[in-house]
């Protein structure tokens, strides 16, 4: 992205929730945490100083599948970044008394997520999807007692057993001069152990009805999906098309109805959430409790409509166009990129060309969406319900959509 006056570097390492069993369910967020609070050449203090003295940003993020850490400055300090990051990365202290700390810093924001009815939702339909005991089921957060009971010890024997070379990604984007990032980065990381690849069983999917009721809350947020292909396999591209026809924009028919229409919600939509290893086709709407038994039927009906008619010609060139745009969109935004071309490596081994994937999904026919919606509604559904949940709801979901 040579146009670009800043640089854009991350470093992604294939290990998050997936890749945690349930007595360490967490660790990947509060090993992400941890890493910016002490080096062994580096207090939390000289980190931040190091990074901001530049003008530079840094973060983090933890995922299901990756843990991933960010720097973005001035393109004439990339080559400065890569130790930077290096540093946290491969030499984290956990100092004890940090970790006690962020500990409660951590307890702080799942406090948070544990009070907001969208979070609690999501988490209750991924437990509806993959149930408990497979991690896919678990949030990403991780669970209070773990949180609460994690050492040092345990921090650092996550770290040399999951951050290994051929689970890492070096990534940069902007003005970037190809052979000198490449040296630096073999500076900084050409002595990391190789490792094993992290390898994590893939989830089946069970179906079914999860909900976390909140007091106080005035609003019943609805999660609602169905299985998809996983990324390795080309069906997806449709689910994701699929996705885009029912709920993206305001002009398709989830929005005009749900909200223009009927007023039944501020917020709706429809994703087709695509993993490695599984994926999600989900659709979310927060609406008023005495409202969400319409909500429901409104929503089974245009999915059955879907099923039963197949896309119009306009609604699925409109759908085609969006993604289109998106896709360019994702282009032009370097965190997109270098998350895309992460996976890419960890999954395919390689960088495949990305217009491939964009001229597979205009290619997608209407009757291949019809078929999406079809086999969905032949299939069991999951439902994660969050916040002032009516009493009759789940029973009301199992008279709509099929269950296991």
């Amino acid at each position: 992205m040579p146009w670009r006056s800043t640089v854009s570097l991350s470093v992604y390492i294939r290990t998050g929730s997936l890749h945690e069993s349930q007595r360490l369910a967490g660790i990947s967020h509060v090993v992400e945490h941890m890493a910016f609070k002490g080096t062994a050449t580096r207090d939390c203090q000289r980190i931040n100083l190091d990074a901001e003295r530049l003008g530079a940003e840094v973060n983090a993020h933890t995922d299901k599948d990756h843990t991933a850490f960010h720097i973005e400055g001035l393109a004439e300090d990339l080559l400065s970044f890569v130790p930077l990051l290096a540093d946290i990365v491969l030499n984290p202290s956990f100092p004890a008394d940090e970790l006690e700390r962020e500990r409660q810093v951590i307890l702080h924001e799942l406090a948070e997520v544990e009070e907001d009815p969208a979070a609690v939702a999501f988490q209750a339909f991924d437990r509806a999807c993959y149930g408990r005991r497979h991690a896919a089921g678990r949030p990403v957060i991780g669970l209070r007692a773990n949180i609460e009971r994690f050492s040092r010890e345990d921090l650092l024997g996550y770290v040399q057993a999951q951050y290994g070379a051929c689970n890492v990604v070096v990534a940069a984007a902007g003005p970037v001069e190809p052979d000198a990032f490449l040296r630096a980065v073999e500076a900084a990381f050409g002595g990391m152990p190789r490792g094993e690849p992290n390898l994590a069983t893939a989830p089946d999917w069970v179906g079914g009805i999860q909900q976390c009721r909140l007091a106080g809350s005035s609003q019943c947020q609805v999660v609602l999906g169905f299985e998809t292909p996983k990324l390795t396999d080309k069906r997806h591209v449709a689910h994701v098309l699929a996705a885009a026809l029912l709920g993206e924009g305001m002009s398709s028919p989830l929005l005009d109805e749900i909200r223009e229409r009927r007023g039944l919600a501020y917020y709706a939509a429809c994703t087709a959430d695509v993993l490695p290893m599984t994926g999600q086709f989900v659709i979310e709407a927060a609406t008023a409790s005495r409202q969400a038994a319409e909500l429901f039927t409104e929503v089974a009906r245009l999915l059955r409509r879907q099923a039963d008619e197949g896309p119009n010609k306009v609604g699925l060139a409109r759908a085609r166009r969006q993604m289109q745009v998106r896709f360019l969109r994702g282009l032009e935004q370097p965190s997109r990129r270098l998350e895309a071309a992460a996976q890419e490596l960890f999954t395919f081994g390689e960088l495949r060309d990305a217009n491939e994937g964009l001229e597979r999904l205009l290619a997608v026919r209407p009757k291949q969406v019809q078929e999406v919606f079809e086999k969905m509604l032949a299939r069991p559904a999951a439902v994660g319900l969050g916040g002032s949940v009516p009493t009759r709801l789940a029973d009301q979901a199992r008279e709509l959509w099929t269950f296991a």
